[in-house]
């Protein structure tokens, strides 16, 4: 006999299950979440505290019609579980296989991608206005965590809702967690409004109501006992003064009382906000013992959680403990990070230096001014921001900082793939969008040693930064006990040649020796160059290159439209050069998740394709050489 899972093809399968039914149903998505993601890994946690909601959304709404958007969509497993996906769900993460994230080319279902936090409530309010000009009936819900309220765009959707659309459901999912336990007043306003003791009483007496009734009859009830102690309650103010009315809290593990709720909501003819409380990592111990290893991980033991030990430190751990010993010797160093002490390594920094150390929240752009202005009070901020985040911060980094000239310091981790988060988090764009401001000085190093040089290079610099480095282990080379300041704009030539100069950014210098070996074996003289800087780029070094050899190559984990390559390029096209060169970065296009050897290999970012690409100019034999300008 097959499990209750197994017979759910599609949510038009819920609508036929008795509350029992759908409590059972629940524990079987969760064994069936923390046995299958044990083997891919995966966002475990938020999965697991948002199972009765989704059930309960997709009992009551009818999607595709009806149009349901997660808030940075890592939470939206289950509505892929019941939208005909949970034959595939064994290939999440994986190469060629399902998206850890809603992805409108995935299915119907996703109406909107989104990998990143505070997108929801605008998107969701273009949909109900493109209903409402169009004349649809369909409902439009939003559902975004406590986190997500932190940032910026959710509130400048907030500001437009009321004006715009009669029809618009939010339902602000409550766990206190984004990554990292939340920070900040609005944390704090939420905190007030579930431990608020009148309130709980009155919530309890709803649920009650719900649950001894049943219908729509029932939560009018409930709803009029809430107006009539409104006098005496004070947390629904905010979202009533934005023009929306608000539910809750309400526990979002109750499936009958969410059930019930969202049939009532769907009649509402006016913006409604519905508060749930859910507990991240439900119903698995490992998960709720370890929020911030379960908001996201790779492979682990179902039984017990544990997964391998990481063994090699990661650039990560390596910069929060250069940067630990850099605080030591300055005390006008500060730490800044947007939600992400953990994946940034800023939680080794913490502990060192509590009053230097700043979250945010999911607010990039706050975070970039915030860094400015202490800049201008003689402090030297560090910005530890993914490069994919940091992209949501690009006005500030022009306008506040670069314009001004303030040394503010961008640490870019996830700099070049992301491997398993796909497209919406690999940092491919960073050096196209930083190398065309002025005034900033861009590094990359190709080890954990250079990245400590890079970061005392950086404190003692005048103006702007940015270092980007890659996820992941380090090269293992280890760190010098002092790091010494690299002379600025200068590269470092590892080997020297005369037909061929390989430039290898950051850690792609591995990729670099690698190629300097083959064509070496095929007797052909190769110089070996670490850059060491995107900008200044070091141009004496492309010089006197130009002048011997028959071709540059230049290696990057980043794509070529506007990458180091084209930088290269337009140097010596600036010198009056002819030398060709052979670009190795990725593709005009959107990379798609994978395992990054796999990728790289498909999309030639890799020896075999520069080899390829390389032997032709050599075997000619012919070097070009500065011509006039």
């Amino acid at each position: 006999m097959g499990t209750l899972l197994e017979s759910i093809h599609s949510p038009a399968d819920l609508k036929r299950l008795n509350d029992a039914q759908m409590a059972e149903l629940a524990e079987e998505i969760r064994e069936f979440l923390i046995q299958t993601l044990s083997k891919t890994g995966g966002h475990l946690g938020p999965n697991l505290g948002v199972v009765e909601l989704t059930l309960a959304l997709h009992t009551v709404f009818n999607t595709p019609e009806d149009k349901l958007l997660f808030d940075v969509s890592h939470q939206a497993y289950i509505h892929k579980i019941l939208t005909g996906r949970r034959d595939r769900f064994e290939t999440m993460r994986q190469p060629g296989g399902l998206n850890g994230f809603m992805l409108r080319t995935e299915s119907e279902h996703d109406c909107y991608g989104a990998g990143h936090a505070g997108t929801a409530l605008s998107a969701a309010l273009g949909m109900a206005v493109a209903r409402d000009l169009s004349g649809g009936k369909e409902h439009v819900i939003a559902v975004a965590g406590d986190a997500a309220f932190t940032n910026g765009i959710s509130f400048e959707a907030l500001n437009n809702i009321a004006e715009q659309t009669k029809r618009l459901i939010i339902v602000l999912n409550d766990n206190e967690w984004s990554i990292d336990r939340n920070v900040g007043a609005i944390a704090r306003y939420f905190h007030k409004i579930v431990t608020n003791e009148h309130y709980k009483n009155l919530h309890d007496s709803a649920k009650r109501i719900v649950q001894k009734l049943g219908g729509k009859t029932a939560v009018t009830l409930a709803r009029r006992a809430e107006e009539a102690a409104k006098s005496i309650l004070w947390p629904s103010i905010l979202f009533e003064e934005f023009g929306l009315e608000y539910f809750g809290p309400i526990d979002g593990h109750n499936l009958p009382l969410l059930v019930e709720t969202f049939k009532f909501l769907k009649a509402a003819d006016h913006p409604v906000l519905l508060h749930v409380l859910t507990q991240k990592g439900r119903g698995y111990q490992p998960a709720l013992d370890g929020q911030k290893k379960f908001h996201g991980l790779g492979p682990y033991d179902p039984e017990t959680g544990e997964t391998k030990p990481a063994g090699v430190p990661t650039y990560a751990e390596s910069f929060a403990n250069t940067l630990v010993d850099l605080a030591r010797e300055n005390d006008r160093i500060v730490a800044i990070t947007a939600a992400m002490p953990n994946g940034t390594g800023l939680d080794l920094f913490r502990p060192h230096f509590p009053k230097r150390y700043f979250d945010v929240g999911i607010a990039e752009e706050h975070a970039v001014v915030f860094a400015a202005g202490m800049a201008t009070q003689g402090y030297r901020p560090v910005c530890a921001i993914y490069s994919t985040f940091l992209q949501r911060a690009f006005d500030p980094i022009v306008h506040d900082v670069c314009l001004q000239k303030l040394p503010v310091i961008f640490c870019m981790d996830r700099a070049g793939l992301s491997g398993d988060d796909g497209p919406t988090h690999h940092g491919l764009f960073d050096i196209a969008y930083l190398r065309g401001i002025p005034e900033i000085v861009l590094m990359a190093p190709k080890d954990e040693d250079e990245l400590a040089d890079m970061m005392k290079t950086a404190v003692e610099l005048p103006g702007p930064s940015a270092i980007r480095y890659p996820r992941g282990a380090v090269a293992g080379v280890g760190r010098k006990p002092v790091p010494q300041v690299i002379p600025v704009g200068k590269a470092e030539v590892l080997q020297d040649g005369s037909d061929v100069a390989i430039l290898g950014l950051g850690p792609m210098v591995k990729m670099a020796r690698e190629l300097a070996s083959r064509l070496e074996r095929d007797g052909y003289s190769v110089a070996v160059i670490n850059p060491r800087f995107v900008k200044p780029l070091d141009r004496e070094m492309l010089e006197h290159y130009a002048g011997r050899v028959a071709a540059f190559v230049t290696f990057e984990d980043h794509v070529k439209m506007g990458g180091f390559g084209s930088a290269v390029i337009e140097a010596l096209e600036e010198l009056g050069s002819l030398v060709p060169v052979v670009r190795i970065g990725w593709p005009d296009r959107f990379i798609e998740h994978g395992k990054i050897d796999e990728l790289r290999a498909r999309h030639g970012v890799s020896v075999d394709e520069a080899q390829a690409q390389v032997l032709p100019l050599l075997t000619r034999r012919q070097r070009p050489t500065l011509v006039a300008s």
